[in-house]
């Protein structure tokens, strides 16, 4: 659902250092896992003049919209710009990440046995969420896995301060501006609290992190006690997750699609999300599920997809693949709803490797490598499985020492080997431990 998929997906969003234990089944399904919600960066009350004379043009915008005065006036007196969120909007990525390391990350055993509890704890909702948009249970909590972790990791930043700021500096100022008027919308109406309300740095929220001009449009009021409050109830996040994918076009009782094989010598420029083709044409072809599972022939449309080439896993998708699809514009992001709701059906996983000798790491294995840095003396703060710049670095400087090449920064299976056979790093003569 995010515009910035792309950028995000530079690093796959993974746990923050809490206990992976999820919290006992409650009495109802309405019941809310408390997120962690990291204290927000403090304020800086400084006036500035040209964020200040920006949020004034910005008023008589927001009450045409419905936004009162009044309203405007208390939602907006205690901001004062956060520039540091420019650098994210203007980032480039200083390293790349593979497809097999961000699938890693979140389709992992972890999250698939806490998705697989979820289903569990609420089987009831699930059941009636379902029923009403036509959307199975494992991809309504799939999406749920993949935003925030199941409702541990919603953001950090000050969503009011946030887009007020990406709507008076930066590119895209009138997106964020719409963006903006409509959270101030949401919080007039009474559907979300303004006290402690923490997002992306880009304004995405909640528990499957919408971004506020889509809750507007679409949350659903599940629990009915009179808000679409996305923040603290699952019934009403899920639901309106659910409500999402059918208005994308989800197709009710249909797969999303299948790993495949491919015949020998297959013309990869047939390839692609929007080059449709009938199954038929696909079977005529060649084509089959790499499971041995029959495909019967139909005029179904459907595209082979491969995301890392003829090498590497091939899939078959329809119509509900690009429902997932529009909820984040990222093929990446696409197939870690799909493979991860194939996981909490019950699927063993993809059948093809990666085209790597390197593949990624789980979680897990991610605060393992961690560990291992930290005990060679990298100041990369704590081992939380969080793959980012400090921790790239080290492995950067590991691989170096190491003669890995190339010294790439990746948190793969290489570096962790390696660091594992090397052992402690020896200390010369007479130095401290």
């Amino acid at each position: 659902m995010l515009w910035f998929a792309l950028l995000a997906a530079q690093e796959a969003p993974v746990s923050p250092a809490v206990s992976p234990a999820l919290p006992s089944p409650p009495a109802t399904s309405s019941t809310v896992i408390a997120p962690v919600q990291p204290t927000p960066p403090p304020v800086n009350v400084q006036r500035d003049p040209i964020f200040d004379r920006c949020l004034q043009s910005l008023r008589s915008s927001a009450t045409a919209q419905g936004v009162g005065a009044a309203d405007f006036d208390r939602y907006t007196a205690d901001l004062a710009p956060d520039m540091s969120v420019l650098d994210l909007l203007d980032a480039q990525p200083e390293f790349t990440t593979p497809l097999w390391d961000y699938l890693s990350g979140l389709v992992d055993e972890q999250r698939v046995s806490d998705g697989r509890e979820q289903l569990l704890l609420h089987r009831d909702l699930l059941t009636r969420v379902s029923a009403q948009s036509g959307v199975d249970a494992e991809t309504i909590v799939a999406v749920w896995g993949v935003e925030s972790d199941y409702g541990r990791v919603f953001g950090k930043r000050p969503l009011r301060q946030s887009l007020a700021t990406l709507s008076c500096f930066g590119r895209r100022q009138a997106y964020f501006r719409g963006e903006f008027l409509s959270l101030l919308q949401l919080l007039g109406a009474g559907d979300l609290r303004a006290e402690g309300l923490t997002g992306s740095w880009a304004g995405a929220f909640g528990h499957t992190q919408f971004m506020p001009s889509t809750y507007a449009r679409v949350a659903v009021d599940q629990d009915g006690d009179g808000r679409r409050d996305l923040v603290a109830s699952i019934p009403d996040a899920l639901a309106s997750t659910a409500r999402y994918l059918q208005l994308a076009g989800w197709r009710t009782g249909q797969d999303w699609g299948h790993e495949v094989r491919l015949p020998a010598g297959f013309d990869a420029s047939l390839a692609g999300r929007t080059k449709r083709r009938p199954l038929s044409d696909w079977l005529a072809r060649g084509v089959v599920r790499a499971d041995g599972v029959p495909l019967l022939p139909s005029d179904a449309a459907a595209s082979v997809l491969l995301p890392t080439g003829v090498e590497g896993p091939a899939f078959l998708v329809y119509r509900n693949y690009d429902a997932i699809y529009a909820y984040n514009a990222a093929e990446s992001y696409a197939l870690a709803i799909a493979l991860l709701a194939d996981r909490l059906r019950g699927g063993a996983g993809l059948i093809t490797a990666w085209p790597t000798d390197d593949p990624g790491l789980s979680r897990e294995q991610r605060k393992h490598l961690q560990t291992l840095l930290l005990a060679r003396g990298h100041a990369i703060g704590a081992a939380d499985g969080m793959i980012g710049n400090q921790t790239r670095r080290a492995i950067q400087s590991e691989q170096i020492q190491l003669g890995l090449l190339p010294a790439d920064g990746r948190a793969g299976q290489k570096i962790l080997l390696a660091l594992e056979r090397a052992g402690p790093p020896v200390l010369p003569p007479n130095a401290s431990p």
